[in-house]
């Protein structure tokens, strides 16, 4: 399980490349997480502007303009940076574009 400090590491990480970014695409690869991925989170996200990422315990917060996306790693999950458009594998569940760099959610318990 990721510990805090590697939850904090990971927010730092995102945070300096991502906040000011505009979503460009959403896929959901797989939306079977601890609380399912909303089939609607596409339309919802896109468009929207990332204004930061913030933590609450082992919790990341993106803040949108229309709120606030809620994300956990559990037990061993991850946020990684990829370019958009590169090959995905198979333990990567949901994919936030913005422009050329995609954030994907990694779980291979899931």
């Amino acid at each position: 399980m990721p510990e805090l400090p590697e939850v904090e590491v990971t927010r730092r990480g995102l945070d300096a490349r991502l906040a000011g970014s505009t979503v460009t695409a959403v896929t959901i690869r797989d939306p079977r997480l601890r609380f399912p991925v909303p089939s609607d989170l596409p339309r919802i996200l896109d468009g929207q502007r990332l204004r930061g990422i913030e933590r609450r315990g082992k919790y990341l917060l993106f803040g949108f303009a229309r709120g606030t996306l809620i994300a956990h790693l559990g037990m061993s999950g991850s946020l990684r940076l990829a370019a958009h458009g590169a090959p995905h594998d198979a333990h990567e569940r949901v994919e936030i574009a913005f422009g050329a760099v995609a954030m994907r959610l990694r779980d291979p318990r899931r």
